[in-house]
């Protein structure tokens, strides 16, 4: 591994005032590295930051890797990670006209890493630097602990998907005011006293108009001051309602509230490991973002590698192999998916809808064809939209509010599905439905979802987990494990509540009907870890 040449740099810094002409707002500073395809198999399971922590996974992935790449041989272009600054790595088989076109699509990436709100909580500190030092915590811990450090990462990781993260940017949110004593004092405090009532609560608002009026420039503090000296609780429960409002609640973040609340982790011999969850929780949330914008991500950066490649002088001669690279990265295949090729052409649908206009009411009210045809407005406001979409939009509500059937014509997409030829034994492939709904969820259904379980404690000490059915079970091979592990770092017994289908018995005399799929029961259970062992019930 080692930077690039000072000729490439010099290059890659006139990519970026194109860039940046084109609108493109990204940081000054960017380290640009050439690495090797055995550099690539190491750092992809530590997902290319070089600094993250060893873990034995990470060992078995590289060798996994090592091997289908001996089966496989493959040319992986860059990789760009979203640190401060921003660090990208380049094949040292890339040509240097293809690095070009390679560093375009890094600078898309790191502009939408910079402008993307989701991304908002990554904008103020450095990944790779605080990554390095958990690293020498965990080599520290392990030195000290041994194995155990090992248990409680694999723990921890086996419920990293259930992290507070639209809590964390909640607190983020721009222009979210502070809770103040007076907002508490009315919001939360009156209301919750048991001798409330609609009468007590005018006459306190009527009060503490009274003081605004007779004192305008110190009527709030004065306010406050009486309350303070009629309750004198009222202190102490506004600064733990404001420390709760903080921290969040931990409701729906398991790894936040098991640190927060677990009298075995909190023990002083058992302290060091609420250091290493949260770790893992604090590396979880980091890349959250990334999994759930990769076609908005994906789709930002190949339209502006095209767009300003294509522009760009220096393609003189390169024009056939950048085409035929290009083709390969965003090609739409017939069956899956491509988040290169599908956020690509969304946002050049969108850029040419909004120069027209059509992203208005007036346009979606129109049920004639003809008419929607002939729309055209000029507005010129296409490229304004889709930097717009690429700041406050993530994957689910890029695809559900902007695949419609007129993207789905235009592209020639379907759904397609398989079945069995039962004459042939072989499966066949079939278009399903060119309906956009139909395209739309299977898209949807790809995207990252994890589950959302709600998280209390009951008089006995149990940790209820209870799953918020929404039509897709948990996977039950991985229950016994992670419930185990969870009872560990809990120091005590953990219920988890949630659906599964029943089976479905299906009669002899009952015609194949294979285009009419069976209709699912869904029955509530209840499964209880116990001194490592795991009971399941049924509840009604």
């Amino acid at each position: 591994m080692e930077l690039v040449s000072q000729r490439a740099k010099k290059i890659m810094e006139g990519c970026k005032e194109r860039a940046r002409d084109a609108g493109l707002r990204f940081q000054d500073d960017s380290l640009e590295y050439i690495v090797t395809n055995r550099d690539f198999l190491q750092l992809s399971p530590k997902n290319m930051i070089p600094t993250l922590y060893d873990y034995w996974v990470q060992d078995v992935e590289v060798m996994k890797e090592q091997g289908q790449y001996e089966l496989y041989p493959n040319n992986p272009y860059e990789t760009v990670i979203n640190t401060r600054p921003p660090i990208s790595f380049y094949n040292d088989n890339n040509p240097d006209w293809l690095n070009v076109m390679i560093f375009y699509h890094v600078i898309g990436h790191i502009d939408f890493f910079q402008n993307n709100l989701y991304f908002r909580h990554t904008w103020d500190y450095d990944f790779a630097g605080k990554a390095l030092s958990d690293k020498r915590l965990i080599a520290k811990l392990r030195s000290q602990q041994g194995r155990w450090v090992d248990y409680v990462i694999e723990f921890a990781r086996s419920i990293d998907n259930l992290v507070g993260y639209y809590d964390l940017l909640g607190s983020l949110a721009a222009g979210e005011k502070k809770l103040n004593r007076v907002d508490f004092y009315f919001d939360s405090f009156i209301q919750e006293k048991k001798d409330s009532s609609i009468a007590s609560y005018v006459t306190e608002i009527e009060k503490y108009n009274q003081f605004i009026r007779d004192y305008q420039k110190d009527g709030t503090a004065r306010f406050i001051d009486e309350i303070k000296s009629i309750h004198a609780e009222f202190e102490a429960l506004y600064l733990k309602a404001v420390e709760k409002r903080e921290k969040g609640t931990g409701k729906h973040d398991l790894l936040q509230f098991i640190s927060e609340n677990s009298v075995f982790l909190n023990r002083s011999d058992n302290k060091w490991m609420i250091s290493v969850i949260e770790m893992v929780r604090t590396t979880s949330l980091y890349f959250q973002p990334q999994i759930r914008t990769k076609i908005l991500n994906e789709g930002w950066a190949s339209y502006w590698h095209e767009t300003l490649f294509l522009q760009d002088d220096r393609i003189s001669g390169n024009e056939v192999a950048f085409a035929a690279v290009n083709a390969k990265v965003t090609s739409l295949p017939k069956v899956g998916l491509n988040p290169y090729a599908l956020g690509m052409r969304l946002f050049y649908y969108l850029e040419e809808q909004a120069n027209m206009g059509r992203i208005s009411y007036d346009y979606q009210r129109l049920a004639d064809q003809n008419h929607r045809r002939k729309f055209d407005k000029t507005t010129g406001a296409g490229r304004d939209f889709i930097f717009d979409v690429r700041e406050n939009f993530c994957d689910s509500m890029f695809v559900n509010t902007f695949i419609d059937q007129e993207f789905v014509d235009m592209h020639k997409l379907f759904v397609v599905d398989k079945r069995l030829n039962k004459e042939r034994m072989v499966w066949q492939y079939y278009i399903k439905s060119k309906k956009a709904k139909h395209y739309k969820q299977m898209v949807a259904e790809s995207l990252y979802h994890p589950p959302a379980v709600a998280v209390a404690v009951d008089t006995d000490n149990t940790l209820m987990l209870t799953h918020h059915f929404e039509k897709k079970p948990l996977f039950r091979d991985y229950i016994a494990g992670t419930l185990m592990g969870i009872e560990f770092l809990w120091g005590d017994q953990v219920t988890l509540v949630t659906h599964e289908p029943e089976p479905i018995e299906k009669k002899s005399d009952q015609p194949d009907q294979e285009s009419v799929p069976p209709e699912i029961k869904w029955r509530r259970v209840k499964y209880t870890m116990k001194d490592k062992k795991l009971t399941r019930m049924l509840v009604d």
